[in-house]
């Protein structure tokens, strides 16, 4: 029996945001078939009780851009009060090479050329490893961009999107995007108009990389729990898979 994908996502308030990981679960279903979809925080159903729901493996794919509080420790609680037998977790989407191009897609449909700066917005975390992931995802950004690439928070951590825009302004440079790492519009994207970049790229949403992006985690769970040993991706998370 091929297991189910299971997308987690945060749960938001922001009808939005739900309605993409909707979105994007549809599209991954048409590559992989029937994906779940739970939510750790606010929303329902939770992980937990999608996967006692769940006959057969599953795998277990965190929507998220970093990994955070929620992929460490609400995903690995999930799981656990599930007493599912047969589990796998991938990584988190995020950082990733394939984000990174589509981030400067999304750049480039709102005005971005070659030479412009960049201050790639996230949405910011009180966890060190979050943050350090983010340093990652703007060196992948600066990479394939060819220009140095600042961040700056739209909430919990600093410097903030204006303060990122601001200090580049100080220093010389004329034109400024702010590149979006985010998955879905909602409160925090809608504060990136007000950061005085010259342009704002799109959220992440569901592009067609993401989508492959999605399937590729699937199938590197589905390779661990084939292999019956915890793959690189999720060493140490011992207590995520079970079997």
């Amino acid at each position: 029996m091929t297991p189910t994908p299971v997308l987690v996502a945060h749960g938001t308030r922001n009808p939005r945001g739900v309605e993409m990981i909707a979105a994007l679960a549809d599209a991954v279903s048409t590559q992989i078939g029937a994906t779940r979809v739970a939510f750790v925080d606010v929303l329902g159903p939770s992980p937990a009780e999608v996967l006692r729901d769940t006959p057969g493996s599953a795998v277990v794919v965190p929507a998220f851009l970093a990994s955070g509080y929620h992929v460490h420790t609400d995903v690995p609680r999930e799981i656990a009060e599930s007493a599912h037998s047969s589990v796998a977790v991938t990584r988190a989407l995020g950082p990733d090479p394939v984000l990174a191009e589509v981030m400067l897609d999304r750049l480039r449909d709102t005005g971005w050329r070659t030479g412009d700066s960049i201050v790639l917005a996230a949405a910011g975390s009180s966890d060190p490893r979050a943050l350090a992931e983010h340093v990652r995802a703007a060196a992948m950004l600066a990479d394939v961009a060819g220009v140095p690439v600042r961040i700056g928070y739209v909430a919990t951590a600093v410097p903030t999107v204006s303060e990122a825009v601001s200090a580049l302004r100080e220093e010389g440079h004329t034109r400024i995007f702010v590149a979006s790492y985010l998955l879905a519009r909602g409160l925090f994207h809608n504060r990136l108009a007000d950061a005085g970049a010259d342009g704002v790229g799109e959220p992440l949403g569901v592009h067609p990389a993401i989508v492959d992006l999605v399937v590729a985690r699937y199938f590197e769970g589905v390779r661990s729990l084939e292999s019956g040993s915890l793959s690189t991706a999720t060493e140490g998370w011992s207590p995520v898979r079970r079997r």
